[in-house]
């Protein structure tokens, strides 16, 4: 993997590789994630994607796509650390295994840049057709997350957690703030960001690099660079001296019950691990213990949240259980800071790690996704690096880190009837 800066404010990641049959591309901007700004950032990014000057509509685009042997466009929206990470990623059918020799790489390039710089437009602007269907699109996806009572949960867990914070807003905003957004608004946040955001490039693929950076460099040559704003750096904050505890009520048959920790570990592997053990596969403590051993809870997981700090558990209960369930993934909390675990245990938990880091080199997406979080977050660890990091992990390191862990907030989603 190697990192290299195009323009002002523009860098590309480049992965040689033959792995794959197939060419992989992004194009992102990182801004700071900002609740005036989140439906904006992915309202843009939706109507950037329905067609250029060149392809004013989805039937042409398509057409373009299908000449580029079925190459593959989509809109991204992501939230890497506190920034949020928008644009597109791009795949099509690898060079080596087109006939007579035809360029697909330079095409492609080419595509993505028309896409941020020439969008599709009407009287100079973006077009209100396009604008209103996918704001109504967008607004609609935004309420849907409330249907899966799994993802409303974690989300509403990191709202109330992060209050105040930018890790605790969505990453596509509200509902309400994007269907406020009107023609004028978007199109002069269009021209605003465009100039000062962080672009982040990535290809991965069989093509050299020297020509990759030239197609890219040709493809967004005329992107204008001035007023940069650079990704905002992650704050840590310490946990409250008591937790806060958070109740709602809606009609559901199962209760939803997430915690969430805040860790001021600076030791990132250990901590990686020592998550890994308490809910983060299947032979964690939470999932062994109190699901199956007890049967106090329906599922029981936790992830660490690596840029902010955080440990998140996210499990489905019976209201009756509730206090149990609490007091038992706490319990597996403190098992771990007194060092209470058996061997398998961490060399099990260490050897999944590494196997779902390793598990990435497998899909040119999971590269990508790797690589914008750590383009996102400052961060230049390359996931060999970061493997190696987790193999050297120790036992008393897993302990230390664990006794870094402080709860912060409990929240409770609850059926009407408990």
């Amino acid at each position: 993997m190697a990192r290299q800066m195009l323009m002002d404010n523009v860098y590309l990641t480049y992965i040689p590789s033959e792995k794959f049959k197939t060419s992989f591309f992004s194009a992102q901007l990182v801004m700071p994630l900002q609740k005036e700004t989140a439906g904006l950032n992915a309202l843009l990014v939706n109507v950037l994607s329905r067609g250029t000057l060149r392809f004013p509509d989805m039937r042409s685009l398509s057409a373009q796509l299908d000449r580029l042997y079925g190459a593959r466009l989509e809109p991204t929206v992501r939230k890497k650390g506190e920034n949020q990470v928008f644009g597109f990623v791009a795949s099509c059918v690898d060079e080596r295994f087109i006939p007579d020799g035809e360029r697909l790489l330079e095409p492609m390039a080419d595509l993505l840049g028309e896409l941020f710089l020439s969008p599709a437009t009407r009287n100079g602007r973006l077009r209100g057709d396009y604008v209103e269907s996918e704001r109504a699109n967008l607004a609609d996806l935004i309420r849907s997350d409330i249907n899966d009572k799994r993802i409303y949960a974690a989300r509403r867990l990191l709202e109330v957690m992060c209050e105040g914070e930018p890790y605790g807003l969505s990453r596509l905003g509200t509902a309400k703030e994007v269907e406020r957004i009107s023609l004028q608004r978007l199109n002069s946040h269009y021209q605003a960001i465009l100039p000062a955001a962080r672009l982040e490039l990535f290809y991965c693929g069989a093509a050299q690099e020297k020509r990759v950076a030239g197609a890219f460099t040709k493809a967004f040559a005329a992107l204008p660079r001035q007023g940069a704003v650079e990704p905002a750096a992650t704050v840590r904050k310490a946990a409250p001296e008591k937790c806060r505890v958070v109740e709602e009520t809606m009609d559901v048959s199962q209760g939803k019950l997430g915690i969430g920790f805040r860790t001021d570990s600076q030791d990132m592997p250990a901590t990686m691990v020592m998550n890994a053990m308490f809910g983060g596969t299947s032979n964690s403590k939470l999932f062994l213990n109190v699901r199956e051993k007890l049967s106090l809870c329906y599922y029981a997981g936790s992830t660490y949240h690596r840029a902010k700090g955080l440990v998140t558990v996210s499990s489905g209960i019976e209201a009756a259980n509730y206090d149990r369930a609490v007091a038992e993934i706490m319990a597996q909390l403190e098992a771990l800071q007194d060092g209470r675990w058996e061997d398998w245990e961490f060399q099990g938990a260490r050897s999944a790690l590494r196997n779902s880091l390793l598990s990435l080199e497998d899909s040119a997406g999971g590269l990508e996704d790797y690589a914008m979080g750590q383009a996102a977050i400052g961060s230049d660890e390359s996931l060999p690096l970061l493997l190696e990091a987790v193999s050297a992990v120790t036992e008393e390191r897993v302990r230390q880190a664990a006794a870094c862990v402080r709860p912060d907030t409990i929240y409770f989603l609850k059926g009407k009837e408990a």
